[in-house]
């Protein structure tokens, strides 16, 4: 069982990342689905804001690696499977996978900011900011909360990143990066 994790500023391409995952076969896992399950059933609207503060409180009363626990319950149901764990957004996430896995890796992809602003801009999603201010306001938090240190440190998940994409160029140039990668991790994974 070969379990990949993937961290990413807001707009860089990770759906375009692990898309091409999927597409190999890995059991995808997305931290923000668990989220937003553990919200529904507190009553609470799945905003982004919500999603990160609660993240931020589990963090808290019960370590920094308990979302990661949860998905590795829900992937220890089949080993024979390779899975990708989406949205890691502490650094504490990545350690405690690497502690306990020793073949974990870590993904990560970046753009530069205007580049990312302008496809938060083109997906639309619910909880995407509209103005510039509200992007940079929420990638300020996205990269590092400097009033939590359980909460979202992606500028550190991209420094620790065993492979980094950076996604400014077309999605032609992404995939054949995000290849190369997968073909250097199906080698090293089958030695």
């Amino acid at each position: 069982m070969l379990i990949i994790g993937v961290a990413g500023t807001i707009g860089a391409g990770k759906e375009t990342l692990t898309s091409y995952f999927r597409e190999k076969g890995f059991v995808y896992f997305e931290t923000r689905q668990i989220i937003i399950e553990e919200l529904k059933k507190l009553g609470l609207e799945p905003s982004r804001k919500n999603m990160q503060d609660w993240a931020d409180e589990q963090r808290e009363k019960f370590g920094v690696g308990v979302i990661m626990k949860i998905m590795l319950e829900r992937a220890s149901k089949d080993t024979t499977k390779n899975y990708l764990f989406d949205s890691l957004r502490n650094p504490g996430e990545a350690e405690f996978l690497k502690e306990i896995l020793p073949n974990f890796i870590l993904l990560a992809v970046d753009a530069p900011k205007g580049i990312r602003f302008e496809r938060v801009l083109k997906r639309r999603k619910c909880d995407d900011p509209l103005s510039w201010q509200d992007f940079l306001n929420m990638d300020e938090r996205d990269l590092n909360d400097v009033t939590n240190p359980l909460g979202q440190h992606t500028a550190a998940l991209l420094k620790m990143a065993d492979f980094i994409i950076i996604n400014d160029k077309d999605l032609e140039s992404a995939r054949k990066e995000i290849e190369h990668i997968y073909m250097i991790i199906e080698e090293n994974n089958k030695r």
